[in-house]
């Protein structure tokens, strides 16, 4: 029997056998895939899914969809290079040419490019080194709750404890700052008012003489938490971080991996609050689906020596031609204004579960990346509001969606968050299916907690 006629079990045991521990999604989500369309997935065994993960937000036009594929068969049909370091191509310089086109022109005017290996992880790693040769400093300010990548600076600057409680020799200098989570606030106050104190501590810790460390090197934020559980940043309080570390020569670094090419509601989530930042870090959709990373950043910190910085894949070419492809078909179809339209009749069916279920904690996200943060119902809410995770309601939910042909993954606090992640080209239709599976899955979960 070849592998095309195997099974989900089949091939899941195959894989078991032979790819390491730490492999994660097939743990959760047992079915191999045999085919993938648009916003669809279809496994082995012949069932159909909605697929609201999509390569954890890489593939912003869904799969397989015909101007990517298109751009790549031409590629391939008129004999381009494959690969390149980064000597120049055409298909690179018209990937760059759209990539500063998606860009707003105060920050794109300035700009430089760099490529990096292809996931968003070197992405952080090469501002981490762009940061520190520009400013001539050491040490960097993260934000609790963040996840920037695995690798050893962006593993370091990670909110999540867990992910590196066994190891030793990560990056030292990370000092994590309080991240206004409206719900789950690090001070007493929720909501609005969390974010005007969060903004408050950064400006009085860094000018405080005492902070216990020197001028940092660059500071490093999501303006929506992904991985961290879809948590967005208030706009006042981004413009506010923008206007402290502009008034102390601070390079703010936005990553915007997750959250960039229209996946918010704007092409770049820093758009929200109107700022302009240092460094933009990008990568997932900007490929098209296949791996790209890049660093965008002001040329007044383009003082590093030639190859500082390298990745022997920095030049795919076929990532290039689908990136183009997708980042040009984003902008002349305002995927953005859609994400924003698609993302509000999701959340109208996601807030009316938060109001029927106690157990639905909060809703939040911008555009198409949303969260539903599931708690303990029975438990007394802190002075903020906010009662303990539930991560066993929340991975009771994932099943329950899985088997009713939905894919979500999780995250935040304890894996507690449901996270929506669909297709930018997602409709109407695919919306309100979604909505309809997800809300029998949480009723069917919560149900079977008040039984048990």
């Amino acid at each position: 029997m070849t592998y095309e006629d195997a099974g989900n079990a089949g091939l899941l045991d195959q894989q078991a056998a032979r790819e390491s521990s730490a492999r994660t999604y097939p743990r959760h989500l047992p079915f191999a895939i045999r085919e993938a369309n648009g916003v669809e997935l279809t496994d082995m065994d012949g069932n159909t899914y909605y697929d609201c993960l999509a390569g954890a937000g890489t593939l912003a036009l869904g799969h397989n969809h015909p101007v990517v594929t298109d751009a790549m068969e031409t590629a391939l049909d008129n004999d381009r290079p494959i690969h390149t370091l980064d000597i120049t191509t055409p298909a690179k310089e018209r990937f760059v040419d759209s990539l500063l086109a998606s860009l707003p022109d105060d920050f794109s005017e300035n700009a430089k490019v760099q490529f990096c290996s292809p996931a968003g992880t070197d992405a952080i790693e090469a501002a981490l080194k762009l940061v520190k040769t520009a400013t001539g400093n050491d040490d960097v300010l993260a934000f609790r709750g963040a996840y920037h990548g695995m690798t050893n600076g962006a593993l370091s600057m990670m909110g999540d404890t867990h992910a590196k409680a066994e190891l030793s020799g990560l990056m030292s200098g990370v000092h994590h700052l309080p991240y206004p989570y409206q719900y789950r606030s690090p001070f007493s106050e929720a909501g609005d008012k969390a974010g005007t104190t969060a903004a408050r501590y950064v400006e009085r810790f860094l000018d405080d003489p005492g902070r216990g460390f020197g001028d940092p090197a660059g500071l490093f934020v999501e303006l929506v938490q992904g991985e961290g559980g879809a948590v967005p940043a208030p706009d006042e309080w981004t413009r506010e971080i923008r206007r402290i570390t502009r008034e102390r020569d601070i390079p703010m670094v936005v990553d915007e991996i997750q959250s960039g090419l229209g996946r918010t509601g704007e092409t770049y989530a820093f758009e929200h609050a109107g700022i302009t930042p240092d460094v933009v870090t990008l990568s997932k959709a900007v490929g098209g689906g296949l791996p790209l990373a890049v660093v965008v950043y002001d040329e007044s910190l383009d003082v590093w020596e030639p190859g500082a910085h390298a990745g022997t894949f920095r030049g795919n070419q076929l990532a290039m031609a689908a990136g183009e492809a997708t980042i040009d078909y984003v902008l002349e179809h305002d995927l953005d204004d859609h994400a924003e339209r698609m993302g509000t009749r999701l959340r109208e069916a996601l807030d009316a579960l938060e109001a029927r279920y106690d157990a639905v904690g909060d809703v939040r996200g911008r555009g198409l990346m949303l969260g539903v943060e599931f708690v303990d119902a029975d438990a007394e809410p802190d002075d903020a509001g906010a009662r303990p995770a539930d991560e066993d309601l929340a991975d009771r939910v994932r099943t329950e969606c899985f088997e009713r042909g939905l894919v979500i993954e999780l995250g935040g606090r304890g894996g507690s968050t449901a996270r929506f992640l669909p297709p930018l080209v997602v409709d109407e239709d695919d919306i309100d299916e979604i909505a309809a599976i997800f809300t029998e899955a949480v009723t069917a979960a919560v149900n079977a907690e008040v039984t048990a």
